[in-house]
């Protein structure tokens, strides 16, 4: 009888907690990827709209150490 009931509670654990892992991974992947290409359209908007010059060749504009 107690081989019985240990065999029921470790029965019963494992199918909880297979019922609650399934599908789990998939939203989350799925939240992942949404927010990824949510990401990487504003960041090609961004670039469309920007119209400063790269902090690279603003470097060259503004003076130097010629005092020094």
């Amino acid at each position: 009888m107690k081989t019985l009931k240990v065999l029921f509670a470790v029965t019963a654990l494992s199918v909880s907690g297979l019922a609650m892992a399934e599908g789990g991974a998939d939203r989350t992947f799925a939240r992942m990827e949404q927010a990824r290409q949510a990401s990487m359209e504003t960041y090609q908007v961004a670039q469309q709209q920007k119209d400063e010059a790269p902090v690279a060749s603003e470097h060259d504009k503004q003076p130097g150490h010629a005092n020094c």
